[in-house]
């Protein structure tokens, strides 16, 4: 469940009465007017009904503008809800607003984020070249690349060019910062391109990509369904620093063989990522609010459903034409 809050004109009481009425509100309190003419009402809402009674309230409180709508996620209730209702929660999805806000704020390419970057490439170069599996799981628990991933997926459901630009390019300096530091640590550090954790990330195969579809569902499933905690498994199963640092790695050791078995599983990653997710998104319904949003994000949807189908079918085709490049070990 959700507390929504709602500032606004005592003259829009009756009309904010009626939402609440509408989408079945579990509790509704009215506040005093303020010497502003302003008041604050409160409504309980399930989650299910928490987005479309947000887009209820916005186009009647759009014209306002001192009226603020707050949503305060609720930890617990008592009385608890009934079992019934309790079946209907677990169909509910985050409202659009609130995933927003959770995705948003991991697509600045501020100091914090490339800080993150830096720490968790070389924690992953250490555990890749001595071989650590603890020290590599602790790399992809960091997993600075995967939050623009999602937001670059919520971006396109929502045809928000912004989020989508903002997302993309934090990615991409992600990657490009990993791969560097990684490349400088080949470089400099003579060690022996032995380790089966590093050897891992330079092979690809078509259960990789399984793998990573199921992880990218999983990443939309647990944003959508507001259940971060899945989030740890997913950053584990897909992470994106292991084998960008595999790049750097092998890149400064001059085997580009190996760098290119690398690069494509992180390609294979990210595709995979993007695609289950925005496939996700589209089978929740998340969307924008208005009709002509809407249409946008439709067109945007099916352009990059298109493009990421079509890379995905090429990094099958380079997995299968791989060992035929390279030839027999």
């Amino acid at each position: 469940m959700k507390l929504i809050e709602v500032i606004a004109k005592s003259s829009s009481e009756n009309t904010i009465t009626a939402i609440a009425e509408k989408f079945k509100a579990r509790d509704f309190r009215t506040g005093r007017e303020g010497e502003d003419g302003r008041q604050a009402i409160r409504i309980l809402l399930t989650d299910e009904n928490v987005q479309p009674a947000l887009d209820a309230l916005q186009t009647v409180l759009g014209a306002q503008s001192t009226a603020r709508i707050i949503v305060f996620p609720i930890d617990a209730t008592l009385p608890q809800p009934s079992s019934e209702k309790e079946k209907d929660q677990d169909k509910a999805i985050s409202s659009r607003e609130s995933m927003y806000a959770n995705v948003d704020k991991n697509t600045h390419l501020d100091s914090n984020f490339i800080i993150l970057v830096i720490l968790s490439t070389l924690v992953a170069a250490i555990g890749l070249v001595k071989d650590n599996v603890a020290v590599v799981i602790g790399a992809m628990v960091i997993a600075p690349l995967l939050g623009p991933n999602l937001a670059f997926g919520l971006g396109t459901a929502l045809g928000d060019m912004h989020l989508m630009k903002k997302s993309l390019k934090t990615l991409l300096a992600g990657i490009l910062i990993a791969i560097f530091l990684a490349y400088i640590i080949g470089l400099l550090w003579p060690f022996e391109l032995t380790s089966p954790e590093l050897l891992a990330r330079t092979d690809v195969g078509l259960d990789s990509l399984a793998l990573a579809l199921a992880s990218g569902a999983a990443a939309a499933l647990s944003l959508t369904s507001g259940l971060p905690s899945v989030l740890v498994g997913v950053m584990v199963a897909v992470a994106l620093l292991p084998p960008a640092a595999a790049v750097g790695l092998t890149l400064g050791h001059g085997r580009v063989d190996l760098a290119m078995g690398a690069g494509l599983l992180l390609v294979a990653n990210i595709v995979c990522v993007n695609l289950s997710a925005k496939l996700l998104f589209l089978f929740k319904g998340i969307q924008p609010r208005s009709w002509a949003e809407k249409a946008k994000a439709k067109r945007a949807m099916s352009i990059y459903l298109v493009v990421w189908a079509i890379t995905l079918a090429l990094v099958v085709l380079a997995i299968f034409a791989r060992p035929h490049i390279e030839g027999p070990v």
